[in-house]
Formats: structure tokens, sequence, C-alpha cells
């Protein structure tokens, strides 16, 4: 038997690829498909199943594409309901992999179709658990997002999600693993652990939503407690994994079309396309194209262009570095960004030789800033999370955060400079590219974020644990 997670950091979601006797699972797969095809293949082994925990909202999974690539069946639990053909699972039902078994365990909740799959070893004990987003390490999944296709309450999905965790996956035993779907920095709970592999036993020991004496009532009030508007685009992704999407291959071929600048323009001007520039912030910083988005490949890519663009219809124009660009295409389409039309040919170095109109962002360190500071009053303005910011933040500084940087539009001033900031310089940038696309261009960027403000000296609050915040 073997199991590997396939961990993705900046969706900070896991993939599992499962292998008994020459047949594989695989369970949650991400968009792009064929690494998990060449595994078997490698193996000399057959992809036999596709598991899915739930329709996932906050990226678009693969189990089209794969079920298409090698003819192997979709698996749902209980009341899903694709338009595409799939096993639906009822409780308790059993699928043979080579010589171990894989139980199909309705835990709704999080969703009413979500399904916890419990992998019996190849004597028949219960080895591992991959638990979708019922159970995080830390945490449980949101119980708000699918209120309208359930018709429920989010008080009674979270207490159907407490009958669920208490019937199906606590009475399992302290040394059976846990395999979840997310990590820290997803949006689909709000406590989740950096650890990705734990056990029934830690979380019983750790984990608050599974307190021996818990009670329905006060599980409900804490999971419900704090939730944050999940992002625009998870209705959208929960629609393409419900219904089927375009195959990768075929996205791949609009995306990576190379465009002379003149032709670059030209298609930006007659699609209204958005022009997303994937290149590190202190590129960005130097120069690019006017009105274009600074989103960097090498940061929270995907989740930032979900939460930002949201409309996975945006037709999108890329700048990337030179031979990332296939690579950004993929991590778009992972979230359900299909439409792009075709990248900058030289990069933004082209658009520049070519002789293009570009743009800069002003941008100053710590501590010029801090001498700016000790003479003067200045507008700041803070674009990290609430969670961050409540922590601690500087002395006077206004709160924009950056995932809703449009409810803010109306605080910035209009006759003097302001100044930026988020902890190390890429939120901010991104920031600052959002706010000149729509004409405010009197700001400054503090380069460093508030790790350089805090090590220049500026007063900043003291500081509180983020979990003892309410």
């Amino acid at each position: 038997m073997k199991i590997e997670q396939i961990y993705t950091g900046c969706l900070a979601q896991g993939a599992y690829y499962i292998e008994s006797n020459g047949e594989v699972a695989i369970i949650d797969p991400l968009r792009e498909v064929s690494p998990y095809i060449k595994r078997a293949e490698d193996n000399n082994a057959t992809i036999k199943y596709i598991f899915e925990t739930h329709f996932h909202a906050d990226f678009v999974s693969g189990h089209v594409t794969l079920s298409k690539q090698t003819g192997a069946p979709i698996v749902y639990g209980p009341n899903a309901n694709p338009n595409f053909d799939a096993i639906i699972a009822t409780d308790g039902q059993e699928f043979k992999l080579g010589n171990i078994t894989i139980v199909a365990l309705h835990t709704p909740g999080h969703t009413m179709e979500s399904t916890t799959y419990l992998l019996k070893d190849e004597n028949g004990n219960n080895h591992a658990i991959f638990s979708g987003d019922t159970l995080f390490l830390g945490d449980v999944g949101r119980p708000d997002l699918a209120q309208k296709a359930a018709d429920m309450t989010q008080e009674q999905l979270a207490g159907l999600l407490f009958d669920s965790l208490r019937s199906k996956i606590m009475p399992l035993a302290d040394d059976v693993i846990v395999y979840p779907a997310h990590g820290a920095g997803s949006a689909c709970g709000k406590n989740l652990s950096k650890q990705t592999v734990g056990t029934i036993g830690e979380q019983k020991a750790t984990n608050y939503a599974l307190r021996a004496n818990m009670t329905k009532e006060e599980f409900i009030q804490e999971v419900t407690d704090g939730l944050l508007p999940p992002p625009q685009y998870f209705p959208l992704n929960v629609k393409m994994n419900k219904e089927g999407y375009d195959d990768i291959d075929d996205v791949l071929e609009r995306g990576t079309r190379p465009l002379e600048p003149k032709e670059f323009e030209a298609i930006a001007n007659e699609t209204a396309a958005i022009i997303l520039d994937v290149r590190h912030q202190n590129d960005f910083v130097k120069g690019h194209i006017p009105r274009s988005i600074s989103i960097g490949i090498d940061g929270g890519f995907a989740p930032w262009v979900g939460a930002l663009i949201a409309d996975v219809k945006q037709p999108i124009l890329l700048v990337a570095p030179e031979g990332r660009e296939e690579e950004t295409i993929i991590r778009l389409s992972r979230v359900g960004f299909d439409n792009t039309l075709g990248y900058l040919k030289g990069g933004f170095e082209a658009w520049k030789h070519n002789g293009f109109e570009y743009d800069t962002i002003s941008s100053i360190s710590a501590e010029e800033f801090k001498a700016i500071l000790d003479k003067e009053d200045v507008p700041v303005f803070d674009v990290r999370k609430d969670g961050e910011f409540k922590s601690e933040h500087m002395v006077n500084a206004h709160h924009a955060s950056l995932d809703y940087l449009n409810d803010h539009l109306a605080e910035f001033p209009e006759d003097k400079p302001f100044y930026i900031h988020c902890a190390g310089g890429y939120r901010s940038v991104i920031a600052a590219s959002i706010l000149k696309s729509r004409g405010i261009h009197n700001l400054v960027d503090v380069a460093g974020g508030y790790a350089a403000i805090k090590n220049a000296g500026i007063p900043t609050t003291n500081y509180v644990c983020p979990s003892t915040l309410k």
C-alpha cells in the first residue's frame, strides 16, 4: 500500500495518490492531471477510482479531465448531483482497491454531500481517513458556504457537522491518520494548522471543535463565530466542479499565444481584458503597463486572483517572467480562470523597448518613511488582513484590507500623498496596482512592509496573540 499526499502550497490543498497491488485511487485531484497519470504509469498501475470529498469551492478539481483520460469513474458521497456521470456512493459503501478497501462515510455539514473516505488496510484495520473539509487539523470546515444549495442556515449545517464528527469521526481509534483537504492559508476554515498530516488522537486533544464535553450549541456558536465573507469566486468554482469545464489542454492552447506588444495592446483595447502582471512586485514597482494589475506568481497567487478578480469568465492578458507563461495559465485554471487570451512576447522589457507608455509606483524604504513621520503626520493605510491588523499595527494607521479594498476607495486622500504597506511588500503592491488602475496615483508604497516598519523603530501598538482575538 502506498499513500502519497501531493500538497500544493499556494492553494493550501492536499490531493492524494493511493496505490495497492497495481490499482490506484486519486482523491481531490488538481486541475492538471498528467502528474497523477504519469505516477500510475511509472508504477505500472491503473487508476481505478477518482474520489471527490465534496464540490470544492476554492479550486477547480481535475476529476472530469482525469476521468475522461483514464476511464476511471468519479465517486461522490450521498446527496451529490453532478451534471456528468458519477458513482453516488451510499453511506458505508465499500470500494476495493488492490488489497485495501476505501469506505465512504457520509459526513454532511460543511456541505450536504461532504464525505470522508476511510481507508482499511490489507488486514481490514482502519488506517486513515481522507477528511476533505469535514475535519482539518485544528479546525473543521466552515458551514456557511452551502446554505443556498442546502436551503438551510449556517447554524443548521453546523449542527449536522457536529453530528457527523461525533458519529463518524470521533469514534475512530486515536492512531487513525487524518489526511485533510487543506492546511493553513485556506479560506475554508479559520484556524487551520500548518501541519498537513495528523491523527485522530491528536485532534481530539487539540482541536477545539472535537472537545469531548462540547455541547452542540457550543459547537455551533464557536464554529460560526468570526467567519469572514467567502471570496466571490467560491460559488463559481462550485458551479464548474458540478457542471464540468474545458480540458486543461484547450485552456493552455488559448492562453499560451505569444503576442507582440502592438497586438497585445490592440487585444487589450478590443476585449477589455485585464492585464495581469505576475512578475515579482519589485519589478512591477520599477515599471509596468498602465492600469495593469500586479499579483506575483511567487506569492499566494491563485487565491488572490480569485479574491480580487472574482469573475472567472474575465478575459486576461498576461505579463509573465519568461518561461513561466504556461505555469501561470495552469495556476489560473486551478481557480477557474480559463479565459487567458495570450501573453506579452518578450515580457515587459519588449513593451518598454518598443516605446510603449509605462507607469511606475513610488516606493520608499522604512527608514525614509520614518524620517517623514518624524516631521509630519501623514495618512497611512495598512492592507493586511483583519486579524493581522488587530494583532498589532502602526499607531494611527488606517485599516483597508486588500480583500475588501474596493470598500475603502472613498477613504483615500485625493489632494495629498498617502502611504500603504502590508506585512512584507507583496500585498501592498497589489493594492497599489488596483488603486492606480482606478485613477488613484498619489500613493507611496513602503518597501518591506510591517516587518521593515518595526525594524525601523516606527511606533506600533502592543502585540496581541491572534488566537485570543474575537
